[in-house]
């Protein structure tokens, strides 16, 4: 067991229940595989039909507050760690939206992602701030968001609220939007340039 980033002790995010979603299409029925195995983060041999509303409303139902944040997260870093802690101490439990490896080319480029979404989403999901992984395959997370509808939307403080994807609808449906402060010099694509240049200062 370890201790979530609000004290909680918990099981760790990749090795009980349904934690990491493939997701190919939003709304109502979601098509992915999820670990339950307790065997690290190898996927059954087939895909499972997956309900990650259902899973999100039955967290609303028990009372708990339920977060969400996205990303391509190809390189983790110190940034990421400190906004994803930030993003779960607004909320119970904390969803992670990832950009899939075809949503990462089209929006950084053919020598992205340097990790695969398999790879990226077994890291992130064995944080203690996480707590389901759902993979996306469009360049944003609108349909996931609308599909989801989270208490709480969090985005690092580059972005303003009108211009965080899916602000519109959470704040409709009652929600709020939380923007927190990044951690400077910190980014996949400076880790990726110092690497290129030798440099690991």
């Amino acid at each position: 067991m370890v201790s979530g980033p609000v004290g909680r002790t918990r099981t760790p995010t990749c090795w009980i229940g349904i934690r990491i979603f493939a997701v190919r299409n939003v709304g109502g029925r979601v098509n992915g595989w999820s670990n339950d195995s307790g065997a690290g983060c190898t996927p059954p041999p087939l895909p499972e039909i997956v309900k990650v509303p259902r899973m999100v409303a039955a967290w609303k139902d028990e009372g708990l507050s339920v977060g969400f944040t996205n990303g391509c997260f190809d390189i983790l870093h110190a940034g990421h760690v400190s906004l994803l802690h930030a993003a779960r101490s607004q909320c119970d439990r904390l969803v992670l939206g990832l950009n899939s490896d075809a949503s990462v080319r089209r929006l950084k480029g053919p020598g992205r992602p340097v990790n695969d979404q398999h790879d990226r989403a077994c890291v992130l999901a064995a944080l203690a701030s996480v707590d389901a992984v759902v993979v996306f395959e469009e360049d944003t997370p609108l349909a996931l968001i609308e599909a989801l509808l989270p208490d709480i939307l969090v985005k690092g403080a580059d972005y303003t609220i009108d211009t965080v994807v899916g602000a519109d609808v959470v704040q409709k449906a009652g929600g709020r939007v939380v923007l927190v402060d990044l951690v400077a010099g910190k980014s996949t694509t400076g880790t990726i340039g110092k690497l290129r240049a030798g440099s690991t200062s």
